[in-house]
Parts: structure tokens; C-alpha cells; sequence
């Protein structure tokens, strides 16, 4: 095989390793093609994640509000029942001291 020989089986085969690289490239992009279907499903999914992401952030607020209302409320009870139990002691103390009185 002389110079001219090599050079151009050289140059052959570097064209054809360039032209199977291109084609490679080209298939693996075609079968990795987004269509336009996925991407508005995407979108639609998206827009879904998003939406319940903040009702969640709604429904965390609200739960903090209505514990918060919670604990208020129980500490009126707690103030309440410790009233309605002096209230309840005083009386039976002036009933006591009522009937000590008529005896």
C-alpha cells in the first residue's frame, strides 16, 4: 500500500466513523424525543403539584389557627372550672355557717 492508498482509505474510514457518530446521534435523539402530548401532560402535572403544594400550605395554617384556638379555649375551661370549684367551696361554706347559726 503506497502513500495515495493510505491517505485515502484514511480519509474513508475517518468519513465513515464521522457519519456512524452523526447517525448515532441523531437515532438516540429521535428516541429520546419529548412530543408535544408529554409536555402538556407535564405541564398539567405540574400545575397540579403546585396547586396542592399550596392548599397544604393552606390546610398547615389553618390546623395552627385552630390549635392555637384550641389551647385558648381549654385554658378558659381550666380558668372556668377553677372558678365554678370556688364558687362551689364558698357556697358550702356558707351553707355550713348558716345551718351552725340556726342550731
Amino acid at each position: 500500500m503506497n502513500r495515495e492508498e493510505f491517505i485515502v482509505s484514511a480519509a474513508i474510514i475517518l468519513f465513515l466513523a464521522f457519519l456512524l457518530g452523526w447517525l448515532s446521534r441523531w437515532l438516540l435523539q429521535r428516541l429520546n424525543m419529548v412530543s408535544e402530548k408529554d409536555l402538556n401532560q407535564f405541564n398539567k402535572i405540574s400545575a397540579a403539584l403546585h396547586e396542592a403544594e399550596e392548599n397544604n400550605e393552606k390546610a398547615r395554617v389553618r390546623e395552627l389557627e385552630l390549635n392555637k384556638k384550641v389551647s385558648q379555649l381549654e385554658a378558659e375551661l381550666g380558668a372556668a372550672m377553677d372558678g365554678l370549684r370556688a364558687a362551689r367551696l364558698e357556697t358550702e361554706e356558707l351553707k355550713s355557717a348558716s345551718s351552725e347559726k340556726k342550731r
